[in-house]
């Protein structure tokens, strides 16, 4: 007979999803779906107005560009499979499949808190020593600062994917979550998970800590910056040119406090409750963000505002 715990070869996993609330299903695939169709509407057009606009062929822009980008791909990563599993009864998904999206989904998320902190440092030249920022921000600066951030993003998912992937699983194969997420499948591990909770907290530090360190301390240069100019109006100017990139920051950051930071429920009886909310905000977080970006930039920044309406002026006028 065999033993409970004993382990043997997963050719691929169960995403459990919203199986057990079917009535759900349905109106979750319309409103994901309505929010993956405006992220990739709206960062396509952050896309394309910064590189057929030569107004925002700039340091910033760029990088709003790159994280137009990445924020397609993170979604693209693991919406289409979400939207799937609502439809399929039985979503599985191959183990190199699991492997694949799960990479993609850490590489793009920690690409992304470096790539926050690259713009914080723009704007903290742009403003706190603008005669230096030519020189500071040149193409020769940022074009590497914006591949470094995608280089380090790639490293630490191919350690956390490795690690996770390498573990003997039991044989139960069935992921409580939407996605391959990494803390559901560590769930599955047969064996001591000690390496990775101690690879996934170094990493926590290096690509959220630190950067929210570093964005913080270059805002608090650049607000008492700002507070030292005379008018009125040059204060507002200033604060307008980081004030897209500070709400983006605050959205971004404020969403992971809330999905970690929130207690968690004591009632055992509320437990199904407490799991379903947390595979929920895990959901939205991943949509949410990515599609408020590309509205943030385009109400909040006059260069957008401007480029976006250029760039529906020339299709009309071509019509």
């Amino acid at each position: 007979m065999d033993r409970p715990n004993e382990t043997s070869p997963v050719s691929g996993f169960i995403l459990l999803g919203l199986s057990a609330h079917p009535k759900l299903e349905k109106t979750f695939f319309v409103l994901i779906l309505s929010m993956y169709l405006v992220i990739l509407l709206g960062n396509g057009v952050l896309i394309l107005v910064t590189i057929l606009d030569t107004h925002l062929h700039t340091p910033m822009y760029f990088f709003l560009g790159n994280l137009s980008f990445l924020d397609i791909c993170y979604t693209t990563s693991s919406v289409p499979l979400v939207l799937d599993g609502f439809l399929t009864p039985r979503k599985t998904i191959s183990f190199s499949g699991c492997a694949v999206q799960m990479f993609l989904s850490l590489a793009m998320g920690a690409t992304e808190c470096v790539l926050l902190g690259m713009m914080a440092f723009d704007r903290y030249v742009a403003i706190c020593n603008p005669l230096r920022y030519p020189v500071v921000m040149s193409k020769a600066a940022y074009v590497p600062m914006a591949i470094s951030s995608w280089v380090a993003g790639s490293i630490t998912a191919t350690v956390q994917t490795s690690l996770a992937m390498r573990l003997p699983f039991c044989g139960d194969n069935v992921i409580n979550h939407f996605t391959c997420e990494i803390l559901a499948i560590l769930k599955l591990a047969c064996a001591d998970i000690s390496i990775n909770v101690i690879s996934m907290g170094v990493a926590n530090v290096i690509f959220l800590g630190v950067p929210v360190l570093f964005i913080f301390v270059s805002y608090i240069f650049i607000l008492t910056t700002i507070l030292r100019i005379p008018s009125a109006e040059g204060r507002r100017k200033a604060f307008s040119t980081c004030s897209a990139h500070l709400t983006v920051v605050i959205v971004f950051y404020g969403t992971i406090l809330f999905m970690y930071g929130k207690p968690k429920s004591k009632d055992p009886l509320g437990a199904d409750k407490q799991d379903l909310a947390d595979k929920l905000i895990s959901l939205f977080y991943g949509v949410l963000t990515p599609m408020l970006n590309p509205i943030i930039y385009s109400l909040r920044n006059k260069d957008v505002k401007v480029a976006v309406r250029n760039l529906v002026t020339k299709k009309h006028v071509k019509q």
